[in-house]
């Protein structure tokens, strides 16, 4: 579960984890930070957000290295046959937990390629609709209002096996729903389409749409985290309103390669808690809509290890395909 009362109990350990860190380890030249994504996006921004002040901490500059392709997996096989030796990061997004059910042949297994060291952010995600088009207030209704038109309505997300795709596909599932996927090329393009009717709802990030939910142009029934999202107090969760347990946002980790020793482990863990917990970070990622975490090692390798688990489930139920 992803909580910003969490998130804050893992800054406010920082100092402490810091001072044992750097007597142990420490990096001996530039590091390379692999960003798997095109420059401007969200892992770009997250890697270049935090590298400053992880460098500043660690005494030496990382170095963002846009290796985009191939959803995430051209940049992810380069940190896997890097040295372990804390010198090649990787910041990577919920794609690092879907590609092994949907990508064959890769010359590396994401289970066992990588050292976790912390999620670092979580990017909400709201369900929304047009208030023009659809009369229902709260997640029961739109659900009601959607089975009354059975194989008549679309929905739309920013992708094949993105966030906002698979956000939705859960929720149908766990809704019972009969209603059909469009696919756009980002998520900007069906915002435009739910404004203009096209489509029936769509799952956009805090940062994407909070704006026109604030106009009243769109309508949040719902948030996709576990608890409330601060910005949008109001806003009650897709699991409060009849599915327990539904939680699905993007979001953002720190990996290295297999092997990597625990001191260095604990030295980057510790340094992307002080990035974490610099103001001007902190600012900028409130404006972006995304909560910091800076979750322990052990505790992210188990949630990747339970992400890949529920996304391989999800791509094989909701037969979802690349393309």
């Amino acid at each position: 579960m992803i909580t910003t009362r969490r998130a804050a109990l893992g800054l406010l350990a920082a100092p402490a984890l810091v001072g044992t860190a750097a007597a142990q380890w420490s990096p001996s030249r530039p590091i390379r930070l692999i960003a798997p994504y095109p420059p401007g996006g969200g892992v770009d921004t997250t890697s270049r957000l935090l590298a400053g002040p992880m460098g500043t901490h660690l005494g030496q500059p990382l170095i963002v290295e846009n290796r985009a392709g191939a959803g995430g997996s051209i940049g992810a096989a380069e940190l896997a046959r890097s040295a372990p030796d804390g010198q090649t990061l990787m910041i990577d997004a919920l794609a690092h937990t879907v590609n092994p059910a949907l990508l064959r042949g890769l010359p590396f297994d994401y289970a066992t390629a990588f050292t976790p060291i912390s999620q670092v952010v979580v990017l909400p995600q709201m369900l929304l609709v047009n208030p023009a088009q659809v009369p229902a207030r709260t997640l029961p209704e739109f659900v009601a209002w959607v089975k009354a038109r059975p194989g008549t309505l679309s929905y739309g997300s920013s992708g094949n096996a993105t966030a906002a795709h698979l956000a939705s596909a859960l929720f149908v599932n766990r809704a019972d729903i009969d209603i059909q996927h469009v696919p756009y090329r980002g998520g900007t393009p069906a915002l435009q389409d739910l404004l203009g009717g096209a489509i029936s709802f769509v799952f956009g990030t805090v940062s994407s749409s909070l704006q026109l939910a604030r106009e009243g142009r769109l309508r949040a029934l719902a948030v996709s985290t576990a608890t409330r999202v601060a910005s949008l107090p109001d806003v009650p969760t897709v699991a409060e309103q009849g599915f327990p347990g539904f939680e699905l946002n993007e979001w953002n980790g720190l990996y290295a390669p297999a092997g990597l020793s625990a001191a260095a482990v604990t030295g980057l863990h510790a340094a992307a808690l002080v990035a974490l917990g610099d103001a001007g970070v902190r600012a900028r990622l409130d404006a972006l809509g995304a909560l910091p975490v800076g979750s322990a090692p052990a505790d992210f390798a188990r949630y990747v290890a339970d992400q890949r688990a529920l996304m391989a489930r999800l791509v094989r139920d909701a037969r979802i395909e690349i393309g």
